[in-house]
Parts: structure tokens; sequence; C-alpha cells
């Protein structure tokens, strides 16, 4: 399985040390023009083509990006988790931590089933 990350440079660097290719954005419209050429560049077949300016995005089956970046994409990010296409994107916190206020997975879960583990 392939990633692809969109964060903060320092995060993109410690991705790279671990195999991972990404590109630092700096602001909403960055991040949504690298969001959009990752996704609508992306086809149902396996392989598709993608712009050459982001390596690695071309075989991407998983984005991942830090919690600031999906909220700047959130009308983009809700549309596109709503197509069912790849790649599936998760959200990680960024350099300074969980955003405040915001659910984790595991309370959404608790939510929706009603029950603590």
């Amino acid at each position: 399985m392939d990633y692809f990350f969109i964060g903060d440079p320092e995060l993109v660097t410690a991705f790279r040390f671990i195999g991972i290719d990404g590109t630092a954005v700096r602001d909403s419209s960055e991040a949504a023009a690298v969001f959009r050429k990752i996704t609508e560049g992306w086809v149902e077949e396996a392989g598709a083509a993608l712009p050459d300016s982001l390596p690695g995005a071309d075989s991407c089956q998983v984005l991942i990006m830090t919690e600031e970046i999906a909220d700047w994409l959130e009308d983009l990010l809700i549309k596109w988790q709503l197509s069912d296409r790849y790649p599936l994107v998760v959200e990680i916190p960024g350099v300074m931590g969980r955003i405040p206020g915001r659910k984790t997975l595991a309370d959404s879960i608790r939510e929706a089933i009603g029950v603590r583990v």
C-alpha cells in the first residue's frame, strides 16, 4: 500500500525518513491545489497517472494529512470521503498536537454505538 503526506515541512521531512513521500503546504489554497491534483487525477483503475510535480502521489492509496490541513479542506474532504474512492484519507495531529475540541475516531465510534470500551 502506498502512502502520501500533506502537512507541515517538519512532518514532511519526518515522513520522508520513514519512506513516505509528501509535500508541505503553507495555506488553504496550496492545500486545496495539492489535494485536487491527487484526487482529481485519480481514476478508479489502479496505476492512474498523476502530475509529475508530486513524486509518490501517482500510486497513493492512503493520503495522510494533519488535522489543520483537514480543517482547511473541510468541504473538499467531506465530498471526497463520501465518493467511496481511493485514496483513503487519514488525519493525524500536527506538530503542535491535537486541535482542542476535535473528536477522535474512538470518540465518534463511542458516540455512534453508545458503548464505552
